[in-house]
């Protein structure tokens, strides 16, 4: 960092005597300007013209031509959320060499009068709430500008050109924008560039690996996360190497590369990302002997194997996830010891090595989940007295769990099991001092009950114990847990009744209960329900986080939870659970009694399954106030009574199960209910109207909610009968012709005869026309009748059917009365299982097959 930046950041003034008048005048009216928290300032507050303005927070002085003047302005994190744009005093103090307005909410574009600043040599406009294009301004503000901070802006356009053209520029950051097109290849240059920095835009095109070499300054590049593809296939020549700069930190994530760039000789590298990339093979060995490197991420590739020997004594982060690597575990013994290694989402088809410990003694999260690990979980794993996270979940590990992994890891915050093959108790030694926030024991094979000791866990979010075989009562020592905000006991074989009468605690943050498929009974407590603060609807100020826990602070590195719930009828994996989500399933217990009614407060509910058990009584009409359901299941209950119009008003509602229950009345139309099947509401032999077939004309069906009855009369649904007698009118109009006018019928089959002689023999079809039906005397179809049985009495493919005579597949039509069967002999019969016979008209053309 230039020294300025360090003088302005620890309020250091290199020289003593009075501010100037004009100096401090400006700073006066720049305060007046601005937009800001007063409680929430830090430099700005203080300033007043009793105190000499050198020796005010964020001012720095120097001594320029002889004169104290204000070289330096630190207003970062100010909370200061406008008023910029109108301040002419800022950019009337041309001594300025340092301005940082970072983190900070001026949202407005750079002002162009920022160029009246030639002396600036520093500029920090990081997290400022800026937006709009950079202005071609910030290029003409000084020939001496060497630090350049614009990103975590909003950005747009592309990078002006002019920007490097600045020929002392040696730090450019502009990430975390929106900036788009080509990157420009005059940035590659810019021969004095130390950092650049562009990662997380949206620049699009091609980018040449070798054109770094002409930046041999450079020593950190970051072109991650774009839309953009980096070249190295020019680069692959072992001699090019040593023309690359020396990196301290390369980052390529997510930039479309194919292969590993060869950058042997690398001595200063700390930070190596090409992870998100499509790079085959295996890890070369210039990589594994870059004995500098700290932080290694290669995720998310296609690579199958380490070219070994590996000597890396100073990593601290492995991050090798979501790759192909298969065998045994590999062992990277690290003098300095890491303490991030993640190698889950592989093919890894090995046991755990059982001293997996010597190699993480000060490792805080080390995650295998997602391989074929088989096997007992080492004992040895509880020496790694640091871990915060561990996951070991998704393989086929079997045996018991330590109990040390409760007993001796005070610091284990995460605890992820889930989905192997596990058996015995949960061992029951969590310590009072328990730190676990997410303990995940689900889809495995324990039994026994829940540990009592796990009320230590006082600071537990995430309890995932479904999938089980554990018998136990409701576990009511949970109750004084306030942190808690997952609970799932899915399938396994607890039982008794859910409330906690003797226990004054609530889960006023619970966001996610889960008890299906147990042997739950009785009714549910409505006054626990109603302490469930996080499913209703707050001041609208909620935050839409998902629940993670962050070992590492100030990083991107973080275990995130992941779960799995019931929705509208289908089993899914929620891989982000946000804060926001909410859902009930008590779903296949023997829950009886009423619905109570406390569950219409659940307002930000989303999902509601209580089917599958003996709840009786009516839907409460209060569900109408649940306003963000999206999934409802009461179905298989003895629910009775009609469905509640309120119901209607769920305008987020996209599933409804009502099935099998002993609804009755007109099912509710209008807004989500005009999309539901019958399937919804089958079973019910009391219901009516659409979409079931059964009307509600029946005068002994009950009226529907919120209509009146009439007195002693029956009510008439005028809106379908109106449209009924319409479509009557119509359709007598058109077909008495037909029926009573012999000249109307010939003309119909005529017109039709027209058009099926030339279609159907396009399709091997022999058709005869109604007129050649109509030269046939009755005494020789009776003839032709007779003489045909003769010839075919025997024959298997004859038979008779409704009409008198026999009946041929594909030789035999009706005559015009639709009363005798009349068989072509000059057709041969076929056998089929039940005769085919197309009509063209309600009378009497017929089509032969």
């Amino acid at each position: 960092m230039p020294l300025l930046s360090i003088l302005v950041a620890s309020h250091v003034a290199p020289v003593s005597g009075q501010c100037p008048g004009d100096q401090q005048s400006l700073l006066l009216q720049l305060k007046q300007s601005l937009n800001f928290s007063r409680s929430f300032s830090g430099n700005l507050a203080g300033w007043n013209s009793s105190i000499d303005c050198c020796n005010w927070l964020g001012i720095t002085c120097d001594l320029v031509g002889g004169l104290v003047r204000v070289v330096g302005l630190n207003l970062s994190n100010e909370s200061i959320t406008g008023g910029l744009e109108n301040s002419i005093a800022l950019f009337s103090l041309q001594h300025l060499q340092v301005l940082d307005l970072s983190f900070n909410s001026f949202n407005t574009t750079i002002p162009t009068a920022v160029s009246n600043l030639t002396n600036l040599r520093h500029l920090n406009l990081s997290s400022a709430g800026f937006y709009g294009q950079i202005p071609s301004a910030v290029s003409q503000m000084s020939s001496l500008l060497e630090y350049v901070d614009l990103r975590h802006n909003s950005f747009n356009g592309s990078i002006p050109p002019s920007l490097f053209s600045i020929p002392t520029l040696d730090t450019l950051d502009l990430s975390s924008n929106h900036l788009e097109g080509p990157v420009p290849r005059s940035i590659f240059e810019v021969r004095t560039l130390k950092v650049l920095v562009l990662s997380s835009n949206r620049f699009n095109g091609t980018v040449q690996l070798n054109w770094i070499q002409a930046l041999q300054n450079l020593t950190t590049l970051d072109l991650s996360y774009n839309n953009l593809t980096v070249d190295a296939s020019g680069n692959n020549n072992s001699t090019l190497s040593s023309i690359y700069p020396q990196f301290g930190i390369l980052n390529l994530a997510s930039s479309n590369l194919s292969q590993f760039p060869e950058l042997g000789n690398q001595s200063r590298l700390t930070r190596l990302d090409l992870s998100g990339n499509n790079i085959n093979g295996v890890v070369p060995r210039w990589i594994l002997e870059t004995t500098t490197i700290y932080h290694l991420n290669l995720s998310h590739n296609n690579l199958v194997d380490f070219q070994v020997p590996i000597s890396l004594p100073n990593l601290g982060v492995l991050d090798m996830h979501h790759n192909k690597l298969e065998g045994e575990i590999p062992i990277i013994q690290s003098s300095f010891s890491m303490i991030y290694v993640d190698y889950s989402n592989n093919f890894f088809n090995s046991s755990i090595p059982v001293d997996i410990s010597n190699y993480l003694p000060y490792a805080l999260f080390f995650s295998l989940s997602n391989n074929r690990l088989s096997g007992a979980i080492p004992a040895s794993i509880c020496n790694a007295s640091y871990l915060q996270v561990l996951d070991l979940s998704n393989n086929t590990l079997t045996g018991t769990i330590p109990s040390c992994l409760m007993e001796n890891i005070g610091t284990l915050a995460v605890l992820n099991l889930r989905g192997n093959k596990v058996h015995g108790s949960i061992p029951d030694t969590f310590q009072a001092s328990c730190s676990l926030q997410t303990l995940d024991l689900s889809l495995n094979q324990l039994n026994g009950r829940v540990p009592k000791s796990l009320s230590n866990c006082t600071a537990l979010e995430v309890l995932d114990l479904g999938n089980n075989m554990i018998d136990d009562v409701f576990p009511c020592l949970l109750k004084n847990n306030s942190s808690l905000r997952v609970l799932i006991l899915r399938n396994n074989l607890f039982h008794g009744s859910t409330g906690c009468p003797h226990l004054p605690g609530t889960w006023q943050k619970l966001q996610i209960v889960d008890l299906a498929f147990n042997n739950f009974s009785g009714p549910l407590n409505g006054q626990c329900l109603a302490t469930w603060q996080a499913m209703m609807v707050g001041d609208g100020n909620e935050t839409h986080n998902h629940l993670k826990y962050e070992p590492f602070k100030l990083t991107q590195l973080y275990y995130q939870d992941s779960i799995t719930v019931t929705s509208k009828g289908l089993e899914m994996e929620l891989v982000k659970v946000l804060t926001v989500f909410t859902s009930v399933d008590f779903s296949s217990n023997n829950f009886d009694g009423p619905i109570p009614a406390a569950v219409g407060q659940l307002n930000a509910l989303y999902i509601l399954n209580f089917s599958h058990n003996g709840f009786t009584g009516q839907i409460p009409a209060v569900f109408g106030n649940i306003s963000q359901l999206e999934s409802l299941d009461l179905s298989d209950n003895k629910l009775s009574g009609e469905i509640p119009q309120e119901l209607t008003e769920l305008t987020f509602l996209s599933f409804v199960n009502l099935s099998n229950n002993n609804l009755l009345g007109k099912i509710p139309t209008g807004r989500q209910f005009l999309t539901f099947d019958n399937t919804s509401y089958q079973g019910n032999p009391g219901l009516c109207g659409s979409p079931l077939m059964k009307s509600c004309s029946d005068s002994n069906t009950p009226p529907p909610s919120g209509r009146k009855q009439g007195s002693g009369q029956q009510s008439l649904d005028w809106e379908f009968i109106i449209p009924g007698i319409g479509f009557g009118a119509a359709a007598a109009t058109v077909m008495a012709p037909l029926i009573f006018s012999k000249k109307a019928t010939r003309w119909c089959d005529d017109h039709i005869d027209r058009i099926l002689m030339v279609l159907l023999p396009l399709c091997g079809f022999r058709y005869y026309t109604s007129n050649d039906w109509r030269r046939v005397q009755p005494e020789d179809m009776t003839e032709e009748y007779n003489t045909d049985l003769d010839d075919d009495d025997e024959e298997e493919e004859e038979s008779y059917d409704e009409f008198g005579g026999r009946y041929c597949v594909y030789c035999t039509k009706l005559d015009m009365t639709r009363k005798m069967a009349i068989h072509d002999p000059k057709c041969s019969c076929h056998h089929l299982s039940r005769p085919v016979s197309t009509f063209s008209s309600p009378f009497s053309s017929t089509t032969t097959l």
